[in-house]
């Protein structure tokens, strides 16, 4: 097969920072999360909640999703690491790869949970606000299998196919040199989602959720076709790979989640952080009610004193002061 052009392999699997290695498999994960972290806060803060709030809960959200990745793919890809002549030591070794999409945000929910329940936060809202996050963390992430020539499709001599080094080429094809870079399309594929759920949230106002599950929606159908062509090993039910399953039936949850959510609780959420609106109303009372003029006493009494004169105006009937709620 002569191919006129294509994507080199990088020679390694690692990047130096000056005298430190770091693995390229890492470095996208890690790249991948401050991004999310990153779009997550702008999205939060603009939808009313406190700066940082995302940052203190993906402390919860990101192990537990690094955990509950490679527990899926060691548990779905067993034979990887407890079969014959296989050193079960490696299922921990998360630097060389293997982390499972459906795992890390199943289990990263779960740590997701956990923080927005600490600060008394509705976790479909942070679920909104985080989503084209993890769209684009995913993107990122994915060029660390191209870093360590992993997951790729079938042979192919198309200008955009990616070089593979013969020792990471399928037993079958070890002749064929190129392959589909399946990990671009899975990149390129979820940038679209992240600018689909982006523009589809400021159109219509997702809310309670259905934000994260149209970027699930969205992603489940290209993982659906990216996964059909891949040819590294995976276990197969009536001829379809596992996760193209996992796909459809994520894909069904979600659509669901979307009608029946829009027809019990339309619209958006009118408070995404119980605390950000607290101190907003408080903030509010000390600016309305602190005025001579009103007699409702000075500012250094919190706006919430009466004057004499009107404390005797109100016993008269004649409605001088004001309730210190009524800023509120």
């Amino acid at each position: 097969m002569d191919t006129l052009a294509f994507i080199p392999s990088p020679s390694s699997g690692e990047i130096l920072l000056g005298p430190v290695p770091l693995r390229g498999y890492a470095f996208c994960i890690i790249l991948g999360v401050f991004i999310a972290v990153w779009l997550g806060g702008k999205r939060w803060t603009a939808r009313g909640g406190q700066p940082g709030t995302v940052a203190d809960i993906a402390v919860w959200a990101v192990p537990f999703g690094l955990a509950g990745g490679r527990l899926y793919h060691v548990v779905t890809d067993y034979q990887l690491y407890f079969g014959e002549g296989r050193n079960w030591v490696d299922a921990f070794k998360i630097w060389e790869g293997g982390l499972g999409i459906w795992g890390a945000i199943s289990l990263g929910a779960v740590g997701a949970w956990i923080g927005c329940r600490r600060r008394g936060i509705p976790l479909p809202a942070y679920a909104d606000a985080i989503a084209p996050g993890i769209a684009l963390a995913q993107a990122v992430g994915r060029w660390g299998n191209w870093f360590n020539q992993e997951l790729f499709g079938r042979p192919t001599d198309l200008p955009w196919a990616v070089r593979i080094d013969p020792e990471n080429r399928p037993p079958e094809s070890l002749d064929l040199a190129t392959y589909h870079p399946t990990f671009l399309y899975e990149s390129l594929w979820c940038v679209g989602v992240a600018l689909l759920v982006i523009w589809a949230d400021r159109r219509f106002r997702l809310g309670h959720g259905r934000a994260f599950a149209l970027y699930v929606a969205a992603y489940t159908v290209g993982r659906f076709w990216i996964e059909y062509m891949r040819v590294d090993e995976a276990h197969e039910i009536w001829g379809l790979r596992l996760n193209n399953w996992t796909s459809i039936a994520v894909f069904l949850g979600a659509v669901v989640y979307i009608v029946l959510s829009a027809r019990l609780r339309p619209g958006r959420e009118d408070v995404v952080e119980p605390r950000a609106e607290k101190t907003a109303g408080d903030g509010g009372t000390g600016d309305d009610g602190t005025g001579d003029d009103d007699g409702t006493g000075d500012a250094g009494d919190g706006g919430s004193g009466k004057g004499e004169d009107a404390a005797k105006d109100e016993s008269a009937g004649n409605g001088g002061g004001r309730p210190a709620s009524a800023g509120r």
